[in-house]
């Protein structure tokens, strides 16, 4: 098979993480899982995926994920409890259109690279797309970030494609960070990855979006590594053995009206909360006002 003609279908989720920062809210429930108006974390990212015509999602789940599991799983009493009610289960038919699920165990929380390493088998030698679970993406405007860096990686031959946005300075600390090789324009060429840099040393204000595409030749890098910042195994790490190995590693960026949610903090769970209950078509406006009215003390 020539995996340079094959379309990109599958999606990798990893979900393992623990959400200690949001404790006790993730105490026996995944961060993935808490509500974002009213559907949850995950739910978003794979409608992100299902938007973009993958149909096949590989979750990397750990300790105390299994309700996402159970998320993703018809549910025939509640359709039936439901029938005639005019409400839905689900917003997206993933059975009508043709969205296959199936569950890996990241058996300890060994860093990123570990959990897309248990992806090797589902992928065979096909590219596929990284997507973060507790991160939402927000793209108002068509062609998505999505669409637009599998259009990059295909056209590129690219090994590695990533999703990056513009944090201050004194965010780049809290993420991976790339370097430019040359001229930044919407799709760029990059010469190095660092992982969470100094503000004071990090090589640009582009971080990572948590969105990726990668080619199979990203599983030898990752059996290359040796553990890194805080004892983990990182993505940010085995794509420096790419670029170490000269082949060629692109990014996309956000554009001016897309936003990444890390629904990692609080704080960024409130603003995403409150960002799209906003955006709600049929409660937005009704909140838009409750909240003028709190700001203005009533």
């Amino acid at each position: 098979l020539d995996r340079k003609n094959m379309p990109i279908r599958k999606a990798v989720f990893p979900v393992a993480g623990m959400g200690t920062r949001l404790l006790p809210a993730t105490k026996s429930q995944p961060k993935e899982m808490l509500p974002v108006g009213y559907k949850p974390v995950v739910q978003y990212v794979v409608e992100e995926m299902v938007e973009q015509g993958l149909s096949k999602f590989l979750f990397i789940t750990g300790r105390k994920k299994r309700s996402i599991e159970d998320h993703f799983d018809a549910d025939p009493e509640l359709e039936a409890r439901l029938s005639g009610k005019h409400q839905i289960v689900d917003e997206v038919d993933y059975s009508a259109q043709g969205v296959e699920f199936y569950y890996a165990r990241q058996r300890r929380p060994d860093g990123n690279a570990d959990a897309v390493r248990l992806a090797r088998e589902f992928v065979g030698n096909e590219s596929f797309v990284v997507a973060f679970g507790d991160t939402i993406i927000y793209s108002p405007d068509t062609p998505r970030v999505i669409e637009r860096m599998v259009d990059s990686h295909e056209r590129h031959r690219s090994v590695a494609t990533i999703g990056v946005w513009e944090v201050p300075r004194e965010e780049t600390k809290k993420y991976g960070v790339v370097r430019p090789a040359g001229d930044i324009g919407d799709d760029f060429a990059i010469q190095d990855i660092v992982e969470k840099p100094d503000p004071a040393e990090a090589p640009s204000c582009l971080a990572v979006a948590a969105r990726y595409i990668f080619t199979p030749d990203i599983f030898p890098a990752i059996d290359a590594l040796e553990p890194g910042l805080g004892g983990e195994l990182w993505l940010t790490d085995a794509i420096r053995i790419l670029l170490q190995g000269g082949v060629p590693v692109r990014c996309v960026r956000l554009n001016g009206v897309e936003k990444r949610y890390d629904i990692g903090m609080p704080l960024t769970y409130y603003k995403a909360f409150a960002d799209f209950a906003l955006r709600d078509s049929e409660h937005g406006d009704d909140f838009r006002v409750y909240l003028r009215d709190k700001l203005d003390g009533k």
